[in-house]
């Protein structure tokens, strides 16, 4: 990304303690380019973003496919937001390989997975730019030299932030099997497409679109080794349509809980249709669809 920063409007900040900062969209434009290798950089390198547009008859919108040959490693060691970082008036939340680095989350007891190195990429979703002082704090739970320490950052509201989101469609259905009790390691591969949200004004606004893209918009396909029990225990409660928060755009939803997003019935995390082919059985399940009332509403004013 920096050998094309001036393509990508990109820039390059170096701290006073060595660590390096990477703004996509903060104080530049950024581009879809930036939003494609900020997703792969979310996926440690385990997965490739390509964009398309996607067809809803009426209307079109902007989106992108995903594809992940190693999704426990890329979905959930690197590229799940677990790491919320706060530092004096410092708020992210953290995605990337670095997170395996510092395992701070339960998820990594979950997975039985964490790595060691002497260098640490993490990306960053916010719109504050991070201090040598974070920089420093991020680098020790890594247990790297801060000299060695890269970080990313976008705001939600921003071209590159739209996109990275949309990239977690396969992340957020891998997530939500494991949160239903499935042997989340029986998942061979992860494929999806997703649309993109158009840059809102700001970041509550955006934060609502870019679910809206997941919850309504994002289909995915997984390639699993299991019995067919195991899938039908939990195909139907795969879509976001199993929530009962389901059919409201996210940011109404947000305002109903007073941005508390604990209340949210945790079910709806997830893309708008799942298939699921076993390749012990040849059998394909299949549950959820494509909302486009919603999308139109939360995308297109309605």
């Amino acid at each position: 990304m920096l050998e094309e920063r001036q393509h990508l409007n990109i820039q390059e900040h170096l701290l006073e303690n060595g660590s390096r900062v990477v703004d996509a969209g903060i104080h530049v434009a950024g581009s879809w380019e930036a939003g494609k290798g900020f997703a792969e950089i979310c996926l440690g390198g385990m997965g490739q973003v390509s964009f398309q547009a996607i067809d809803y008859g009426d209307f079109w919108l902007p989106g992108l496919t995903v594809a992940v040959n190693r999704p426990v490693e890329g979905c959930l060691a690197s590229q799940y937001a677990g790491w919320s970082l706060q530092q004096e008036d410092f708020f992210a939340m953290a995605s990337g390989p670095a997170r395996s680095l510092a395992a701070r989350e339960e998820l990594f007891q979950a997975i039985s997975y964490r790595e060691a190195d002497d260098c640490a990429v993490l990306a960053l979703e916010g719109r504050q730019m991070p201090s040598a002082r974070v920089a420093g704090y991020i680098a020790e739970k890594c247990g790297v030299e801060p000299r060695h320490l890269w970080l990313v950052i976008a705001p939600t509201a921003s071209l590159a932030g739209a996109v990275q989101v949309s990239a977690r469609v396969v992340e957020t259905g891998l997530h939500k099997l494991k949160e239903l009790g499935f042997d989340v390691h029986r998942v061979r591969s992860g494929f999806g497409t997703c649309p993109v949200a158009p840059v809102a004004g700001d970041d509550g606004l955006a934060i609502g679109r870019t679910n809206d893209c997941v919850l309504y918009g994002g289909q995915v396909y997984y390639t699993v080794a299991a019995e067919d029990g195991e899938i039908e225990k939990v195909i139907r409660r795969m879509p976001s349509a199993a929530a009962a928060d389901y059919g409201t755009p996210f940011y109404q939803i947000l305002k109903r809980y007073n941005w508390d997003f604990y209340r949210i019935d945790p079910l709806l995390f997830s893309p708008a249709r799942v298939v699921i082919n076993n390749v012990n059985t040849g059998r394909v399940f299949q549950a959820g669809g494509i909302n486009r009332e919603v999308l139109r509403q939360s995308l297109l004013g309605g």
